[in-house]
């Protein structure tokens, strides 16, 4: 039997699961979820060395004997790491926007999802359901119950999703964002919402607001971001002007210490990290206030004993 086609379960209330070598099996163009090798990576690593790949991938036939991977990029990428050779897969009739569609909704099951995985997933959901409207599966295979006609792709992608269509819209914006921005997001360094606005911005205002958000260390507030795209809107945002919002002081926005470096570095070795100078800074500090909180108390007995 072709190792390709060797079937492991033929169980006619089940799906045939087969055994192909991973080298056949080709990711998914353009697909959103990235692989991250980190801890949760690591236990699925540890989780296949010991009791192998329990729920087979999903793939559907391309071209001559190759396959493209629809669900289960994280557990052949652990499969490669422990150096297995050969994969346990479901192969689904799917047509390209169908395969789109079920890959985009599984993959939205894991607990942490990058916001520029979900603005890319959304997107493309949403461009295959206006291609194949009302073709719907869940990770099992099974059509979902077709909804309403009167919805919009954006309406079937947040029901589907428990997400409100103005949520989704937002999402979907921040593919807008160029490449520096959108990482920001991901990191956290920008906000969701101010993200939104700034996807607004056109690609040489983003490169401009990417700059000084590096060079001041700051992120705009949503009030800043809003006001930025209404400059913007109007033709009128300069990266002058887009300096003086980012260094406008936010409420409650607690004032930053910069110390140059050249004032400091006599003081440590020159392969010192940054992290070792802070460190070294702040016990500096610590010994400093018990000097002055001892020098103070003995003033206060010489004063008492001089009464």
């Amino acid at each position: 039997m072709d190792e390709n086609k060797e079937v492991i379960s033929t169980d006619p209330k089940r799906e045939k699961v087969r055994v192909i070598p991973l080298s056949a099996i080709d990711d998914a163009p353009d697909h959103p979820f990235g692989v991250r090798d980190d801890e949760e990576m690591a236990e699925l690593v540890e989780s296949i060395s010991t009791f192998g790949v329990i729920n087979p991938v999903i793939v559907r036939k391309g071209e001559g004997e190759r396959y493209e991977l629809i669900s289960g990029h994280r557990r052949k990428y652990a499969c490669a790491k422990l150096g297995i050779e050969t994969l346990p897969v479901i192969v689904r009739d799917l047509s390209r926007e169908e395969a789109i569609i079920f890959m985009v909704d599984s993959n939205l099951q894991r607990e942490h999802i990058l916001p520029s995985e979900r603005a890319k997933a959304y997107k493309m959901k949403m461009e295959a359901l206006k291609r194949v409207p009302g073709k719907r599966y869940d990770e099992n295979g099974a059509p979902l119950v077709p909804l309403s006609d009167g919805m919009k792709t954006r309406d079937i992608v947040g029901a589907e999703n428990g997400e409100s269509r103005e949520q989704v819209r937002r999402y979907i914006r921040l593919n807008n964002l160029i490449p520096e921005l959108l990482e920001d997001v991901d990191m956290g360094k920008i906000a969701f919402r101010p993200a939104v606005e700034l996807s607004y911005l056109d690609e040489e205002e983003q490169k401009d607001l990417s700059y000084y958000i590096d060079e001041g260390e700051a992120t705009p507030s949503l009030a800043q971001a809003i006001q930025m795209k209404k400059l913007s809107q109007a033709g009128v945002l300069t990266e002058e002007r887009i300096e003086a919002i980012l260094s406008e002081e936010k409420p409650n926005q607690k004032p930053k210490i910069k110390v140059p470096m050249e004032r400091i570095q006599k003081y440590f070795s020159p392969d010192a990290s940054v992290q070792e100078i802070e460190d070294t800074i702040v016990k500096a500090l610590s010994a400093y206030r018990r000097s002055q909180e001892l020098q103070m108390a003995k003033a206060n007995r010489t004063i008492k004993e001089a009464r």
